[in-house]
């Protein structure tokens, strides 16, 4: 019997986006892999709403991590990984919004890979698409920017550098993961490139769940109103885009329909 089970082959990966944390935003196939799921590790972001639906035929684990607090360290996350997957049959590693999008997904992939494991990448929608579409804005647009940048607000350094004078450029939209903390030295380096002071920022706290919250300000304001503002969720910020006048309009018909 013990050779038997030391002969077994290990199991299974999915990389399931959990999606900004509205479960309606979960696609089919996140579905069909929580339906045959073994067990499920999940980041510490995901929606309660969610986690219902992961959890609801197979155990939770919290491998969440933290930004500039307690968090389980990656290596430990991949060698659990690895772990689960030459126990169990299926695994699903649940990552909040799309895998591919600041998710240290290659780390952990390149972890499976070596075990000789199989996966598969599952995408999610990313907090940058749902977030804009609650300001009724697009990431693009004719005649005002041709591209649009994702940025992280720190890395594993500390605050994340980029090329700020293009950014400072008019025109220029930036989609902002993780830039709450990073606000003020944002702000600095952009103003100090030559930005308008009067460049429309955004931040969107919870996009797409029911305790959303939306700041419109400027960048000269922006770290005096995102302190303002108390945020404790987690925000994305865009840089160049501010919310539709209709923005307020379509506030209240959602409310309307709760």
């Amino acid at each position: 019997m013990q050779h038997h089970q030391d002969i077994v082959q290990p199991g299974h990966v999915d990389f399931v986006g959990a999606g900004p944390g509205d479960a309606e935003l979960l696609t089919v196939k996140a579905i069909r892999s929580f339906e045959s799921a073994d067990v499920v590790l999940h980041d510490r972001l995901i929606s309660s709403e969610v986690l219902e639906l992961a959890g609801k035929k197979a155990p939770l684990v919290d491998v969440g991590k933290a930004g500039f607090g307690p968090s389980w360290k990656q290596s430990d996350i991949n060698a659990l990984l690895v772990e689960y997957a030459t126990k169990y049959q299926r695994v699903v590693r649940l990552k909040s919004g799309d895998p591919t999008v600041f998710g240290r997904l290659d780390e952990e992939i390149d972890a499976v890979e070596a075990a000789g494991i199989s996966w598969r990448i599952v995408p999610g929608v990313t907090a940058a698409s749902a977030a804009v579409a609650t300001i009724g804005q697009s990431l693009t647009r004719r005649e005002r920017n041709s591209s649009v940048r994702f940025l992280t607000g720190h890395d594993v350094n500390g605050f994340a550098d980029h090329d700020w004078a293009a950014l400072a450029r008019p025109g220029s939209v930036a989609a902002i993961y993780m830039g709450k903390k990073s606000a003020r030295f944002i702000q600095g380096r952009l103003i100090m490139h030559g930005a308008d002071r009067d460049t429309p920022v955004t931040i969107v706290e919870n996009a797409s769940r029911s305790d959303q919250c939306v700041v419109h300000t400027t960048l000269d304001r922006l770290s005096a109103d995102l302190t303002a503002a108390e945020m404790n969720g987690p925000a994305l910020t865009f840089y160049g885009l501010s919310p539709r006048d209709a923005f307020a309009a379509q506030k209240d018909f959602n409310k309307e329909l709760a």
